[in-house]
């Protein structure tokens, strides 16, 4: 467990308190985090807050946990008070992983406004505003992962979701952005698409489906992209379900190009249309390098004028 010890760090699970959020939750503890468990949610049975059972069940097991019950909203305010509790309870912030989510499923035709914002303020702005309180103090003492919860629906699409998706490619493009600045603090940034039977997917998924894809079979990978092991990445997308794990990539093709000294329009576009759309020789976008470059591109703020 070298490399996997979170002994000493100090995690936030939004929407920790049941399915995929508690499964993540439960998996930092058990590699020694102390954990603060994010949920609004009230058990039906008992009105008991999520967030103070997952707690409760951490604790029972040995572990360090506390509850947060604040919406992850488009107010900074509610970012700023997660991540003031695990501040004031734990007296640092190490590890956040972004897994509050929403569905507000409608055919884009009759999408309402509110289905749009409601679904753009949890996954897009939570997301956001999580990270801009928490990023900084990571910056600062030379440590931190952040783990944003996308989708494959944020990469394929998917029916009946354009809020879901365009929150969840919105997600996938802000941390690509976030990679690069953190990364030369050792700030590591990486989007997990998860797979899993949970309250929110019984919406949309069968019911044995859901109950063959069990949370506990994804947040392993969580565990390693929340750790200190050499080979965590920056800046990558992965999916996971079932006990399987993949990562995604873009791929870009070798193309047609075009001599700039002669006239080109749409004829010549389709005469070179299965060269400009052919991936047999596809290239990989090299995340390292491109870090490696982003690190030298970062403005420094700039200077009051006297």
């Amino acid at each position: 467990m070298a490399g996997f010890d979170l002994s000493g760090k100090v995690a936030i699970v939004t929407g920790g308190g049941a399915g995929l959020g508690r499964a993540y939750a439960l998996q930092l503890a058990s590699q020694g985090a102390a954990v603060v468990v994010n949920d609004p949610g009230l058990d039906k049975n008992t009105g008991t807050y999520l967030a103070e059972m997952v707690a409760g069940e951490i604790r029972a097991k040995g572990g360090k946990a506390t509850a947060n019950t604040n919406f992850v909203t488009k107010q900074m305010a509610d970012a700023e008070q997660i991540v003031k509790t695990a501040v004031e309870t734990f007296g640092r912030i190490d590890i956040l992983v972004n897994n509050a989510g929403i569905l507000q499923d409608a055919g884009f035709r009759k999408q309402t406004e509110e289905h749009w914002d409601k679904v753009l303020e949890v996954h897009l702005y939570g997301q956001r505003n999580l990270c801009k309180v928490a990023f900084p103090r990571m910056y600062d003492q030379g440590f931190g992962r952040i783990v944003n919860i996308g989708s494959i629906n944020g990469v394929l699409g998917a029916f009946g979701q354009t809020n879901y998706s365009a929150a969840k490619s919105g997600v996938i493009g802000f941390s690509f952005a976030l990679a690069k600045e953190g990364a030369k603090k050792n700030v590591k940034v990486n989007v997990l698409c998860p797979g899993a039977g949970t309250a929110m997917t019984a919406t949309v998924l069968p019911k044995d489906l859901v109950e063959a894809f069990k949370p506990e079979y994804v947040a392993p990978i969580v565990g390693f992209l929340c750790s200190e092991s050499p080979k965590v990445p920056i800046g990558r997308v992965f999916e996971a379900g079932s006990g399987w794990f993949g990562e995604l990539q873009w791929r870009q093709a070798e193309g047609a190009c075009f001599d700039l000294d002669n006239d080109f329009g749409p004829a010549d576009i389709e005469k070179q249309w299965e060269k400009i759309t052919d991936l047999s020789n596809a290239s990989f976008p090299d995340i390292a390098k491109e870090t490696a470059q982003a690190e030298k591109r970062v403005p420094s703020p700039p200077k009051p004028k006297l």
